[in-house]
């Protein structure tokens, strides 16, 4: 039986877990889509890659905040759409009534707070991006329910990641760092680019799987509004903008040549094949429950678009970069419900 044909409308016999019992934590944990920590994570390293000189004891100090924000702020924002997720994403434990949302969100305030303190250690003025990402996401919802909004809205939010990877150095300058347009600002705002297009359209390809929970909902995003074909084609030009935007951020390093220039621009030609193979199945397929393939490999591609930035101006950094995106593929693989990404 499929997870979407189980009705869990009827959960008032079930007592949620507080918050100091194991079991919070691991239905928490599920909310949090832990194979989906990889985008928060490689889109700070990504920012972090363009430091000129790293201190890696910040980086470990900070690193684990960055990783984590995607999943905590996805569980608060799930506080707020159990109407849809009830049909489209039952499985879910606050659809299930097996944590309350009160709890959910108060541990996802906590944790985000926490996480911007430890920032702020490192730069005070991280605190800025952290408090706009609060705001961003409390009026996601609204903007959601648009076919205009929701994937620009949710993608500046994640643009902010790579920003906040780059205040991780103490001497970071706005202005210097974004203007006047010059060789050494644009990688890192074509960085920024990269990660709004990439990740708009994993927002994009992911509302394909919702579309029969969003319409009943009265959520009327790009899809509810314009069907299937219209909002592939929109898909299809996130994916060539984010091609075009991780080429500019890693052209300074492919004029120079070298080791690091070739492994960039490697990884950037196989993601891009990768990514336009996901969009002909975008096209293709027409089923919302086959989605979730085509949806995994725009995830794969938006660490890889990112991956190929970082091995441009940190080549050393491809141990790491191996391992995890190794790891993101095998919690992808362990997630609980095979359909959903």
């Amino acid at each position: 039986m499929n997870v979407k044909d189980t009705c869990y409308d009827n959960h008032s016999s079930v007592t949620p877990f507080p918050v100091y019992h194991f079991e919070f934590w691991k239905k928490y944990w599920i909310h949090m889509r832990p194979y989906l920590l990889f985008i928060s994570g490689t889109a700070a390293l990504v920012g972090m890659a363009h430091i000129p000189d790293t201190n890696y004891f910040h980086l470990l100090l900070v690193f684990p905040s960055f990783f984590l924000s995607y999943g905590v702020c996805q569980a608060m924002t799930d506080v707020f759409q159990t109407d849809t997720d009830a049909i489209s994403s039952p499985y879910r434990p606050l659809v299930r009534g097996e944590i309350t949302k009160k709890a959910v969100f108060l541990v996802s305030f906590v944790l985000i707070t926490s996480g911007g303190l430890v920032m702020a250690y490192i730069n005070p003025w991280l605190l800025a991006p952290c408090f706009v990402l609060v705001l961003g996401l409390s009026t996601y919802v609204f903007f959601k329910r648009t076919w205009w909004g929701g994937p620009p809205w949710n993608s500046w939010i994640a643009a902010m990641i790579p920003v906040g990877g780059r205040m991780m150095d103490p001497n970071f300058d706005v202005m210097k760092s974004f203007f006047p347009p010059n060789e050494a600002s644009l990688p890192m705002f074509y960085t920024v680019l990269l990660v709004f297009f990439a990740y708009c359209n994993f927002v994009v390809a992911g509302y394909f799987k919702d579309i029969s929970a969003d319409r009943a909902t009265n959520y009327n995003t790009f899809q509810v509004r314009f069907g299937w074909f219209a909002s592939a084609i929109y898909s299809d030009i996130l994916a060539a903008l984010s091609i075009i935007f991780t080429f500019l951020a890693i052209q300074p390093v492919l004029k120079q040549g070298g080791f690091a220039a070739t492994a960039s621009l490697s990884l950037l030609i196989f993601t891009a094949i990768l990514n336009i193979i996901a969009q002909i199945q975008l096209h293709i397929i027409r089923d919302e429950e086959k989605s979730n393939g085509p949806i995994a490999t725009v995830v794969r591609s938006f660490i890889l678009y990112c991956s190929a930035i970082i091995i441009a101006f940190k080549p050393d950094w491809i141990p790491f970069l191996l391992i995890n995106y190794i790891l993101f593929e095998m919690v992808l693989k362990a997630r609980p419900e095979k359909t959903q990404v």
